[in-house]
């Protein structure tokens, strides 16, 4: 009975070893590919637990997501002879799940290394042949992820339809230490020359604005002096204007006067033609003796004036005053 027990208990331990093996699990974004004594299987299986025949069947967990692949230290040697590296390039990757068995079938469950790896080895490698040291490290530096990407999609367009590369990032390569200095020194007075132009530019961008500056000056200027002359023309005209109505306004209070005294004249000429009569031109002529001599009356009278108009004898005569 005791060796019945150990042999059933010893039974239950193989199965559950057994069980366990064969029981796995696919992680989400993954697929599953099944070898079996070594050969690849036809079935692949998605995301869970699945069983499988222990120790005859294995399985390999394929990444169906986006994946990076980093190909680290790259030598690369230029066409004119100088060995550069580059230290880190990143490769953004996927494959699609239906082209899972294909790939891996093709190339290995470790497809990348000779999809992406040793393509990206090849390609720089023909990229650096062609350019100098001073193309690959200054000119065409920022062209280098976008041609390597193209190239790589390029081939598995070809090699592997379902893999495709989404983008890829270069980083600086590192170059002899004498070059890299010489280089350093180069960007030196690059910059240098280029702080002078910008530094130049600032000057006569200032040198502009105080041009312009000074022009509207001048113009304001000009613009008050016109103003001003306008305004001192406007000032003589309406002094003109109101030395003419001054002008105006006296010639017609003198031509106002003058035909009075003309018509006062006038009038007085006429009323003194008027006048003149004998009986008037006789009262005169009595008025201004009266008013001028002395007038003696009786019979001794040195001299006789006799009227010529009426022939009478007048005893009068005259003695002027002294």
């Amino acid at each position: 009975m005791a060796n019945v027990a150990m042999f059933l208990a010893g039974g239950i331990v193989v199965m559950g070893v057994m069980v366990s093996l064969s029981i796995h699990k696919i992680d989400e974004g993954h697929v599953g590919v099944y070898y079996r004594g070594g050969a690849l299987l036809s079935k692949t299986n998605g995301p869970g637990y699945h069983i499988m025949i222990p120790f005859i069947t294995t399985f390999r967990s394929v990444q169906t997501t986006l994946q990076t692949d980093e190909v680290k230290n790259v030598p690369c040697g230029t066409s004119g002879g100088v060995m550069i590296y580059f230290d880190r390039i990143e490769v953004v990757n996927i494959l699609q799940p239906d082209s899972v068995h294909e790939v891996v079938k093709n190339y290995t469950a470790d497809y990348d290394k000779t999809l992406i790896y040793n393509k990206v080895h090849h390609e720089l490698n023909q990229f650096c042949s062609v350019h100098n040291l001073h193309d690959v490290y200054i000119s065409f530096f920022d062209q280098i992820d976008e041609n390597l990407k193209m190239a790589l999609q390029q081939d598995l367009n070809t090699m592997a339809p379902g893999l495709r590369v989404h983008a890829v990032r270069v980083t600086k390569p590192k170059i002899p230490e004498t070059i890299r200095k010489n280089y350093e020194t180069m960007e030196a007075e690059k910059t240098k020359l280029l702080i002078a132009n910008e530094k130049q530019k600032v000057i006569e961008k200032e040198a502009e604005t105080e041009r312009k500056r000074a022009v509207i000056d001048a113009e304001k200027n000009s613009l008050v002096s016109r103003i001003q002359w306008e305004q001192k023309i406007m000032e003589k005209e309406s002094e003109k204007k109101m030395s003419e109505i001054e002008d105006a306004t006296y010639l017609a209070k003198m031509k106002g006067r003058a035909d009075s005294n003309h018509y006062q004249v006038q009038r007085e000429a006429e009323a003194n033609k008027l006048k003149l009569t004998k009986e008037y031109l006789e009262l005169m002529r009595y008025q201004a003796i009266s008013a001028n001599s002395k007038v003696y009356f009786g019979s001794n009278i040195p001299n006789m004036f006799v009227d010529s108009l009426h022939g009478v004898p007048a005893a009068v005569h005259t003695q002027k005053n002294k």
